[in-house]
């Protein structure tokens, strides 16, 4: 999964002499929250928030009236107050790394650039939280089965050869790791075999079940008492 997958490609850009107001205004038309702050080729050289724009107008708390902060907001440009110091990603960078950078760092958005530094797409936390659902299979017809894994070569091929032999195609796999309950397996199966049957089956070949939940056409997920 790469960031160029999951960004919003040729996000909407300001100029450095933009005034604030006109930048609030683009974002609220476009319901987002931040502004990429381009030069006239293009390249990043800052980034414009809501948060910003209402931490430096003081909007807020201000004792100012609503006049008086609309003309400031239309006198003072965004270089004025844009963050300069933006941390950045490329979009052929992993997702996870770019989740990193954000955590990290304490941020929740990413301009996407190439390497002369032009904005190419932007990337946020809900990006990567879509991209996380979307990865598991979360609104997919279908049905997670959860089970302790064992920590030895083999194992997931065990578990992968119980699903083919009865049709069941494998959407999605994940490994998951925890102190309270040690190294679990997810695998997210569709086909034609029944819950009941496959947690038979898996019963049956030794493995020992910790969840079952089955998201229906309509995005509902029904949970299931394991045996």
């Amino acid at each position: 999964m790469y960031v160029k997958d999951h960004m919003t490609a040729d996000p909407i850009s300001v100029s450095g002499d933009t005034v604030i107001s006109k930048a609030v205004e683009i974002m609220r038309k476009n319901n987002f929250h931040r502004l990429p702050v381009t030069d006239e080729a293009g390249k990043l050289i800052g980034l414009i928030t809501g948060g910003l724009v209402e931490e430096k107008s003081g909007e807020n708390n201000t004792s100012l009236s609503i006049f008086e902060l609309n003309y400031l907001l239309s006198r003072t440009t965004v270089s004025d107050i844009m963050i300069r110091d933006v941390k950045t990603i490329h979009e052929g960078v992993f997702l996870e790394e770019a989740a990193q950078v954000m955590i990290d760092n304490e941020i929740a958005v990413l301009p996407v650039v190439d390497d002369q530094m032009h904005v190419i797409g932007i990337i946020t936390e809900k990006d990567i939280f879509q991209a996380f659902n979307d990865l598991l299979g979360h609104r997919h017809q279908g049905t997670r089965f959860i089970f302790t894994c064992e920590d030895h070569p083999g194992f997931l091929v065990g578990v992968t050869k119980c699903f083919a032999d009865n049709n069941a195609n494998l959407e999605s796999v994940a490994v998951y790791h925890s102190k309270a309950r040690g190294t679990e397996l997810m695998v997210k199966a569709t086909g034609e075999i029944s819950v009941e049957n496959m947690t038979e089956v898996l019963k049956n070949a030794g493995y020992q079940l910790t969840g079952i939940a089955q998201t229906l056409a309509d995005g509902t997920v029904k949970h299931f008492q394991t045996p």
